[in-house]
């Protein structure tokens, strides 16, 4: 009997849990998990696809070994993985949904329950009443601003939030989108989804209530890319000029709302649409109207802006997903867009295509390209791309060639569009904010993870709309980040741009949109 209770017990160990190999296979996916966050050239897109990689291959590790080698009993082995994912399968779903990414594609989970504030609702606007005047106002009457470069001479701001903090004026739900406001007067305009229909919607400045509203039949929806119209309104001679997601240009009258002139601009071009939703915001100048359409014969189609009539269409790449903009190089006025697969400048009377850089086409090209000093345009897209400083100059014929200066992966503007200040580049690069001399492309210093927002330049200072719905205050420095104030204005996911009239701060996202009177320095 004593002779055989060692053999017994080596049995006994021999068919217990055999737990090493799944302490090895954890062991590993931390080590994998740590490898890929220190990796300095991954986007933050691409570590977390590689994150989320490593752990769905932990997992068919891990149920390897349960079912193969962990020794358990098998109404365990298979009891177990089949409960696990019937619970997933069957009960996960009607539990929770998925209602968008980030910038670096991080589900963004919801209860599928919650509810939101009807935007239709007077009562669902808050604040403290009505002011009797906006003291400071101005016009903020396109996307990024007066010039469409994210740039504003003015207010001179208050430095110090805590002694003179942003006064709150009014709150309220909007439909979803990632159009951001216009303003002028007492009018804010912006697009939203409202079921089936975009529509455009007016609201008073001062209180944030429903001034006017119009409507088209009409709805992009994408988890990755989000649901609604994501072109800012352009308002200009007492008219609104807007782009749907699905390429509707609309003439509407400012004060009214009521539709002058609209064209369904793809079908009329014969134009495909763009996989992420049309998201450029309409140019206006010279009595005209441009707007991207993309293709052959038309990557920039004009309209008169009073009729509505087709003046002249140029260029034949593929739609992208900037705004039109205005700029003078080497003597020569031009419209500027960043295409599908190249950036271009157009002759502003005809149409005509004055140069064509190429750029690559695997990624969307979002970000404005920069006009600078000495005929220079910075150009920049994310996506691991980065940015290229270009000089446009004639040649001997008297036709402009464009030529690139330097190459840089240090700003890789995925969403963000970027400024300047001082003879430096300030912008989101793959969400981290970075300093550029542009002169060598050499970066200064690279602090402050903001995540995928946008970035406004008041004066000497720097408004950064975070991702996460923050508005945080800077002081642009090339030595270092000095970060001055904060303020938690947004609790969602925030890729709209802000809005900046006068003093008055209007931010939204694809819930709701806020108005704050900011602190100002002076009279």
């Amino acid at each position: 009997m004593s002779e055989r209770l060692p053999g017994a017990k080596k049995r006994r160990r021999a068919t217990g849990l055999r737990r090493w190999p799944a302490w090895w296979i954890l062991g590993l996916a931390v080590v994998a998990l740590v490898w890929i966050r220190l990796q300095p050239t991954l986007t933050g897109q691409d570590r977390f696809l590689r994150s989320a990689l490593a752990v769905v291959v932990t997992l068919i590790l891990l149920l390897l070994w349960w079912l193969l080698f962990s020794r358990a009993r098998w109404t365990w082995r298979l009891g177990i993985p089949v409960a696990l994912g019937l619970l997933v399968w069957l009960v996960v779903p009607r539990l929770i949904t998925v209602r968008q990414v980030t910038g670096d594609l991080v589900p963004v989970l919801e209860w599928r329950w919650a509810s939101r504030p009807d935007p239709t609702d007077p009562n669902a606007v808050t604040g403290p009443g009505a002011p009797s005047s906006l003291p400071g106002a101005a016009d903020f009457p396109q996307f990024l601003g007066p010039s469409r470069n994210a740039t504003l001479s003015g207010p001179a701001l208050a430095r110090d939030w805590q002694a003179t903090p942003p006064r709150e004026i009014w709150r309220r739900p909007v439909g979803t989108g990632l159009s951001g406001f216009a303003v002028e007067g007492n009018l804010a305009v912006t697009q939203e989804q409202h079921g089936a229909e975009e529509r455009v919607v007016a609201y008073d400045l001062a209180t944030g209530e429903l001034r006017w509203s119009h409507s088209d039949l009409g709805r992009y929806d994408s988890t990755v890319a989000g649901v609604g119209p994501r072109a800012t309104p352009t308002i200009h001679a007492g008219k609104v000029y807007t782009q749907g997601s699905l390429g509707r240009l609309n003439a509407l009258d400012l004060e009214t709302g009521e539709v002058l002139w609209s064209h369904d601009v793809p079908a009329e071009q014969g134009a495909s649409q763009p996989p992420w939703g049309r998201s450029a915001s309409p140019l206006a100048m010279d009595g005209l109207v441009v707007i991207p359409a993309g293709g052959e014969g038309h990557s920039l189609v004009a309209y008169d802006a009073e009729t509505g009539e087709e003046r002249w269409t140029g260029g034949d790449d593929q739609v992208g997903y900037a705004s039109p903009l205005v700029t003078t190089l080497d003597g020569e006025r031009q419209i500027v867009i960043f295409n599908q697969s190249s950036v271009a400048g157009h002759d502003p009377d005809t149409g005509e295509l004055l140069w064509s850089y190429p750029w690559s086409d695997q990624q969307p090209n979002v970000s404005q390209p920069v006009p600078l000093p000495g005929d220079r345009l910075l150009v920049s897209s994310g996506y691991g791309v980065g940015a290229e400083l270009l000089e446009i100059e004639k040649d001997r014929e008297g036709v402009l060639r464009p030529q690139r200066i330097w190459k840089s992966p240090r700003l890789k503007a995925k969403f963000t569009n970027v400024v300047v200040y001082e003879n430096h580049v300030y912008g989101l690069d793959d969400g981290v904010l970075v300093c550029l001399d542009p002169q060598t492309g050499k970066r200064c210093w690279k602090r402050g993870r903001y995540g995928h927002g946008q970035v406004l330049l008041v004066g000497d200072l720097l408004l950064v709309q975070a991702e996460d719905g923050e508005v945080v205050l800077i002081e642009p420095n090339p030595e270092e980040l000095r970060e001055l104030a904060r303020l938690p204005a947004l609790g969602s996911k925030t890729w709209n741009s802000p809005t900046l009239a006068g003093r008055y701060l209007l931010v939204r996202n694809d819930r709701e949109a806020v108005a704050y009177e900011l602190p100002v320095t002076g009279s």
